[in-house]
């Protein structure tokens, strides 16, 4: 069952929340040991959660069309006396006093949140590697990465040990692992979903967005989770949420540039044929695709770790050992505590993008680098302004290739840092993107597209996502005819 079919059979009265959750907790305890998609699961209180649910469903104080519904949560959003530890060991046994906004709002809908799922360290890597805690495998290919830093969550919706959950993208990392694993992944426009409660990696780049096995209840999640927060300074007021009411199948008129720059050297074949298939779906279907130019692509990359490493160093100065998380054991003053805390506590990724957002920041190279990669964020924001001045979205890869194997990008951080190249412009932009499957490489390895849109235009990728997601099963059903 979907995510929004399972509520409707809960608020019917065929199935019970309780007996939902069961199910989950059912299906972690089988595959999670092979898997490991989650770093902690709330048996307890889950069921807790859910018979106070039952209630209220029973009561018609919960009509709403996720009421019910098991629900897993990346490790770095704060949820209030449950473990969330960033996947790292300074904050191994950090339990929170305080809940974040998105998840509040998931409770407040009526769902039941299962447990929190593995990641890389502080969200920075592209695999869930880099977690301290041990690797998450890929459900769809054993041996193979999730991608990452959500692989976890990606991992968890995938096996179908839930239907839904919440993932954090600063540079790709829910629509990159949505792609490597074969489920639906949004990273909804900056400042649409509360940033309150979610451990910042980089504040200008981070933005919580849903994780689904099908675009509808990718938006029923996105309409749960998005709203102004007065708490986040970034939050914004929107005229208009509702996203599940664009979910239609038509495409008529639209028009969908693909990046000529997207689709050259380095893209594997597989990939790009496949995403060009579901491109020609569209086309059928009465949109207008054509080849565009976007330009600047070979910075993208750069500026965002230049940008992101910056804000990394100064987000993470507050993990010193002092009032919370990991100290030291033995250290012999102050300044000493400080060093032997985050020397144990961070993992190598974390440490290199400290070092590196420390150095660029640093006197002499501050304006040589970051503000250098500041002015090359404005002049990529304006190129994607030229596109959407034409067009109403960009068709894209999610990554350059499918999932990798276990631990080949590990031995080379800059090619990791590289299969971020399609996915990093939408975060230095603020701009939505979504990743649908379309289809497997020649390995049987999931094949994912990503749609970019203009700023609060998600109902538009949401419409397209949609469409192709239908014309891919009617297709299938034809040939399988």
């Amino acid at each position: 069952m979907t995510a929004t079919e399972l509520s409707a059979a809960i608020r019917r009265g065929e199935i019970r929340v309780a007996d939902a959750v069961k199910q989950a907790l059912a299906e972690i305890r089988e595959k999670d040991g092979e898997i490991h998609a989650f770093l902690t699961v709330d048996e307890e209180g889950a069921l807790r959660k859910a018979e106070e649910i039952q209630k209220k469903i029973d009561a018609g104080e919960l009509t709403g069309p996720l009421a019910g519904v098991p629900i897993a949560v990346k490790d770095n959003i704060c949820t209030k006396g449950l473990r969330t530890t960033c996947a790292s060991r300074i904050l191994e046994n950090f339990v929170p006093t305080y809940q974040a906004e998105a998840a509040d709002r998931l409770e407040k809908a009526g769902m039941v949140i299962i447990g929190k799922t593995n990641m890389d360290e502080f969200a920075m890597g592209s695999t869930t590697e880099t977690s301290a805690f041990g690797p998450t495998q890929n459900p769809a290919a054993p041996g193979h990465v999730p991608g990452g830093s959500s692989g976890g969550s990606c991992a968890a919706v995938a096996s179908g040990m839930v239907p839904l959950a919440l993932g954090s993208d600063t540079g790709g990392s829910i629509r990159q692992p949505s792609s490597f694993c074969g489920v639906t992944g949004m990273k909804p426009t900056y400042g649409t979903v509360s940033r309150y409660g979610l451990i910042a990696y980089g504040s200008s780049l981070d933005q919580i967005g849903p994780v689904a096995g099908n675009v509808a209840d990718c938006a029923a999640l996105l309409d749960v989770i998005a709203a102004y927060d007065e708490k986040d300074s970034t939050s914004m007021k929107r005229d208009r949420y509702g996203f599940s009411d664009a979910l239609k199948k038509d495409v008529k008129g639209m028009k969908i540039g693909i990046p000529k720059e997207y689709f050259g050297d380095g893209l594997a074949k597989d990939v790009k044929d496949r995403i060009l298939e579901a491109a020609e779906l569209l086309k059928n279907a009465g949109a207008q695709v054509e080849e565009c130019h976007l330009g600047l692509i070979d910075y993208a990359i750069p500026t965002y770790y230049v940008i992101a490493c910056a804000e990394a160093s100064s987000n993470l100065e507050r993990f010193d050992g002092v009032k919370y998380g990991y100290r030291a054991a033995d250290y012999e003053d102050l300044d000493d505590m400080y060093k032997k805390s985050r020397s144990e506590g961070f993992g190598p990724e974390v440490k290199r993008r400290i070092m590196l957002g420390s150095f660029v920041l640093s006197s002499g190279y501050y304006d040589a680098y970051y503000l250098k990669a500041l002015r090359v964020k404005a002049l990529i924001k304006e190129a994607f302004d030229r596109v959407f001045s034409e067009y109403d979205m960009i068709l894209a890869p999610a990554a350059p290739d499918t999932a990798p194997r276990m631990g080949s990008s590990l031995e080379d951080p800059l090619k990791m840092y590289l299969s971020d190249i399609y996915t990093v412009s939408v975060n230095l932009c603020g701009l939505p993107g979504i990743t649908i499957p379309v289809g497997k490489d020649r390995n049987g390895l999931p094949v994912g597209m990503q749609l970019i849109g203009n700023r609060c235009e998600e109902a538009k990728l949401l419409q397209a996502a949609y469409t192709c997601e239908c014309l891919q099963k009617e297709n299938g059903k034809e040939q399988m005819a």
